[in-house]
């Protein structure tokens, strides 16, 4: 975890926008949501927001100013994902920044032959493993979508991966209410039961929303089944809207307080995480979805901490499809910006070519930058003991400082990162010229041939497995 936005300047910070253009863009958003109104696909969810005081045409419903602010009001400032063993993980709140994986490549960018190739079970095997040995990735994703398993259920063996190949929090995604419905099922075997889940929740469902103004089915179905058992979400809404910024971030953020204003309504306090990227702008000049514009970084994400609550942002991820220099600038550049701006739950590290591909190696070379960042917005002492006056009382001039008592205290204050090339020419010679691709590629080698997660107790693991063998005959019959 990073923290930034210290309150005597402990640490570095950056904001995009200011409170002033904040506020413009939530009286925009409320503008839309109580006056335009937004697509309800789901029959109870457009009688509860009616029942709560909202105005319906046909499917259209249309939001007061007074909703939003009630929900607003009650809504958590911070959303908290523990391990499996019970243990705090993860407290999105403030400007404390947690990374991890993301969920559902087609492709994987196969670093033993260079390939890009179908992802398989395997390789969300292999991806889970190398998130959980990664000291900076506080929580796990499925990475990659298995082309070896019935489509229809492709979910449910990501969860049992994710389950048994990791003690982090998990992020899941469902394409539909079903699939969220068992991975909470699952979570609670594991948990040894609902009550247990609800008191230490270690898992939360992605949700994904159409657009601002379009609320799905499966969204709005996951959104209240979440609420009402007092579990945390990720309800976020991007797809269409203006190609302004700023007129798109406003779009969006509509469906967002559309999305709180439900949960609200099903169970008061439940806690919700917001959009921490976005902006919407689709590349004009491909006409693809573009992980790597410059344009929408930190609007989405001002939002949130505008309104306080907790946010799920994205970073770490590259258009490329080889791990070259823009590769290397985008998930820097990513990166840095989700920390200085405070982002909460920040995922999507090791993704390429716009989310079509993913790539270990490049998970492990995020988790360097992530600690090379942790280093550069921290604070500094500047207490008697880092000032180290003493020393240079001590010492004069030209003493021998390397040598002192006060550097072997302070050794490991530097950052030295794994994959980082820091040694002489000579030295890299030796170490046989290999490149930060390479040394990464070697590094998850290592770590797939050694690390080694507690497995599930026996009967637990029978249980999980039992979910999907049931969901299996299900869609065979």
């Amino acid at each position: 975890m990073i923290e930034t936005h210290g309150q005597r300047q402990t640490s570095a910070h950056y904001a995009r926008l200011g409170s002033q253009e904040c506020e413009r863009i939530h009286r925009a958003s409320i503008e839309i949501v109580e006056q335009v109104g937004v697509q309800v696909h789901d029959q109870a969810a457009l009688n509860l927001l009616v029942k709560g005081g909202g105005r319906s045409e046909g499917i259209v419903v249309r939001i007061p100013e007074r909703m939003v602010l009630q929900a607003l009001a009650v809504a958590p400032k911070n959303l908290t994902l523990f391990d499996q063993k019970g243990a705090i993980a993860i407290r999105a709140q403030g400007h404390n920044s947690y990374y991890g994986g993301g969920s559902d490549c087609l492709q994987v960018l196969d670093h033993r032959t260079g390939q890009r190739r179908l992802a398989m079970l395997e390789d969300v095997v292999q991806a889970l493993t190398v998130q959980d040995a990664l000291s900076e990735f506080s929580f796990v994703m499925s990475a990659f979508l298995p082309s070896d398993v019935d489509p229809r259920i492709y979910d449910r063996y990501q969860m049992e991966v994710m389950l048994n190949h990791s003690t982090k929090p998990i992020v899941f995604v469902s394409p539909d209410f079903d699939g969220c419905r068992l991975a909470i099922e699952m979570a609670e075997i594991v948990a040894g039961g609902p009550d247990a889940f609800q008191r230490r929740p270690f898992a939360t469902c992605y949700i994904n929303v159409t657009d601002g103004l379009i609320a799905n089915q499966e969204a709005l179905q996951k959104c209240m089944y979440l609420a009402g058992k007092g579990l945390p979400q990720l309800y976020i809404p991007l797809g269409n809207g203006p190609h302004s910024v700023g007129g798109n971030t406003a779009f969006q953020y509509a469906g967002v307080l559309l999305g709180v204003v439900l949960a609200q309504l099903v169970r008061e306090g439940s806690p919700v995480a917001v959009p921490g990227w976005g902006g919407g702008l689709i590349n004009l000049k491909t006409m693809a979805g573009s992980y790597g514009m410059a344009d929408r970084q930190g609007l989405a994400l001002a939002m949130g901490h505008y309104y306080g609550l907790p946010t799920f942002g994205m970073a770490g991820c590259t258009d490329s499809k080889v791990l070259d220099v823009q590769t290397g600038a985008e998930i820097a550049f990513s990166l840095l910006l989700q920390t200085l701006e405070g982002g909460h739950i920040i995922h999507d590290l090791g993704f390429m070519d716009s989310g079509m591909q993913g790539s270990l190696p490049l998970m492990a070379i995020c988790n360097d930058w992530v600690q090379w960042i942790r280093h550069a917005t921290a604070g500094v002492d500047v207490t008697h003991e880092g000032l180290a006056l003493d020393v240079v009382h001590q010492l004069g001039p030209t003493g021998d400082y390397l040598s002192h008592p006060h550097t072997l205290a302070h050794c490991r204050d530097g950052c030295y990162p794994r994959l980082v090339d820091m040694a002489t020419h000579s030295r890299w010679v030796e170490q046989g010229q290999l490149d930060m691709a390479q040394r990464a590629a070697s590094w998850v080698e290592r770590i797939l041939e050694e690390h080694q997660v507690e497995p599930l107790p026996p009967d637990v693991q029978r249980d999980v497995h039992a979910v999907v063998e049931r969901e299996a005959r299900r869609v065979e019959r």
